[in-house]
């Protein structure tokens, strides 16, 4: 559970770097706590208190994959793609162990709306070839 919630800081501060933390986001990041089983109340508890990344290097290939994926789907959710938040996806793809080059390489792959799925396995490997 405490990795989702580290996730989801993860994604606010990504959301928050444009200035605006707006509503498609805001949305995003509730659904995902909800599917991952947290409440409204602890999500907001995470928005005011966020909780710092784990060790990477305590992280499953999936766990670090999934917080590449989600970063990169969040930066596209409001259909405006700011160069802050390429560079942040960037610096979180390299403290996850990836070449910055992994957000250009996949994200035409990755869909803004979370309700058309990617090829996960195709996209897994895919980032395989841009780990450090």
């Amino acid at each position: 559970m405490s990795t989702i919630k580290a996730q989801l800081s993860t994604l606010i501060e990504l959301a928050k770097i444009d200035g605006e933390f707006d509503g498609q986001e805001k949305l995003h990041i509730l659904m995902l706590g909800r599917a991952n089983g947290l409440t409204e109340v602890e999500i907001k508890d995470i928005v005011k208190n966020p909780v710092p990344m784990p060790d990477v290097h305590l992280l499953s290939s999936d766990d670090k994959f999934d917080y590449l994926f989600n970063i990169i789907q969040l930066m596209k959710i409001d259909q405006e793609v700011y160069k802050s938040e390429i560079h942040h996806c960037e610096k979180l793809a390299e403290k996850l162990g990836f070449k910055t080059k992994v957000v250009s390489a996949i994200s035409s792959q990755v869909y803004s709306d979370p309700s058309i799925s990617a090829d996960i396995d195709a996209l897994k490997k895919a980032v395989k070839k841009y780990e450090l």
